[in-house]
């Protein structure tokens, strides 16, 4: 699933793809970290020599530090995605901004991604000034209990080309998809000769 033009052109200061001329990908996992998810999914990226991107919550990485901590062990990046999954549209711009803070108390990374992908104009103008905003080109909807993993995994597949960055969820609610789509959408990718790399943290 591709994310519209038009809502791209709105934000166009975001970023929503990294161009690239090689064969790479950027894979990012929302939501966690999260027990059983998120060790799948280290497991599963070093099968394939492969970095990610965790856009982590603030009170799951409370929750679980030593499970954060391996992430970075693991070499991947890691960045905000608020402390409490804040909506955007839904919260006080101060709200907002709150959580973001408490949440890079935690996170120490230049990273930032909204949670849902809904937020505002003002407070992506606010953002961009501490922060990279990174949005996505393709959604794996993994998070959808109406499609299965193997349907997820052809929706990347489809849509995903050099340079784009992809969205996965280590979280419970996504897992019983993302177990079957990741291992799918990874063997594919690999045999088309793509490397996936993470987003980095800092710069």
């Amino acid at each position: 699933m591709h994310t519209p033009g038009f809502i791209q052109y709105l934000f166009r200061d975001l970023t929503w793809r990294i161009p690239s001329r090689s064969n790479i990908l950027y894979l990012t996992f929302d939501d966690g970290p999260v027990p059983g998810v998120t060790p799948f999914v280290l497991e599963l990226l070093e099968k394939y020599q492969a970095k990610g991107t965790f856009f982590c919550v603030g009170e799951n990485v409370a929750r679980y530090p030593e499970l954060y901590k391996q992430v970075l062990a693991k070499g991947h990046s890691t960045g905000n995605h608020t402390q409490h999954h804040l909506n955007g549209w839904l919260t006080s711009n101060r709200e907002y901004f709150a959580s973001v803070a408490a949440c890079s108390a935690r996170v120490n990374s230049r990273l930032f991604r909204p949670p849902y992908g809904k937020i505002r104009l003002s407070q992506a103008r606010k953002l961009s000034g501490s922060y990279r905003i990174i949005m996505w080109d393709v959604l794996s909807r993994d998070y959808l209990p109406s499609l299965t993993g193997e349907q997820c995994a052809q929706h990347v597949i489809r849509s995903a080309r050099p340079g784009s960055i992809v969205v996965f969820h280590d979280s419970l609610k996504a897992e019983a998809r993302l177990r079957s789509a990741l291992p799918l959408v990874l063997g594919h990718f690999s045999r088309q000769g793509y490397v996936f790399k993470s987003i980095p943290s800092f710069g």
